[in-house]
C-alpha cells in the first residue's frame, strides 16, 4: 500500500504562483508515474501532469503547460508542482496519484491505471 498526502493549496490571485506537494509513504520504492490531477465543481477530474519513476520524462496537460513544471525528489519521496501564472480556470482540488505496476504512455492521462489517491488539497484563484 502508498498513501499520498498532498498540500500546498490555497487562495491566490490570478497571476500568482503555488507549489503543491505530495508525500508519499508505505511501498514508495515500487511507485511508478506519479501524476496530478484536479476536479473542478461539477466537472470531471483531469489530467494536470506526469513524472517518470526516475524523473526523467514529464507529460503536462495543454491546459498548463508553459505555466507549470512537475518534479519529483525520490529521497523524500515527495512530488511537486509549481504552477505560475495562474488563471481563475486553474480553481480546483489538486489530487496526487500514484500507481506501482507499469502505465502505458496512451493511459496515464486516464484515471483508471492509479492505485493510489491523495485526499486533494484546494486550489483557488480569484480574478
Amino acid at each position: 500500500q502508498v498513501q499520498l498526502v498532498e498540500s500546498g493549496g490555497g487562495l491566490v490571485q490570478a497571476g500568482g504562483s503555488l507549489r503543491l506537494s505530495c508525500a508519499a509513504s508505505g511501498r514508495t520504492f515500487s511507485v511508478t508515474i506519479m501524476t496530478w490531477f484536479r476536479q473542478a465543481p461539477g466537472k470531471e477530474r483531469e489530467f494536470v501532469a506526469a513524472v517518470s519513476a526516475s524523473g526523467g520524462s514529464t507529460w503536462y496537460a495543454d491546459s498548463v503547460k508553459g505555466r507549470s513544471t512537475i518534479s519529483r525528489d525520490n529521497a523524500k519521496n515527495t512530488v511537486y508542482l509549481q504552477m505560475n501564472s495562474l488563471k481563475p480556470e486553474d480553481t480546483a482540488v489538486y489530487y496526487c496519484a500514484a500507481t506501482n505496476r507499469p502505465i502505458a504512455i496512451v493511459r496515464l492521462r486516464t484515471t483508471t491505471p492509479y492505485d493510489y489517491w491523495g485526499q486533494g488539497t484546494q486550489v483557488t484563484v480569484s480574478s
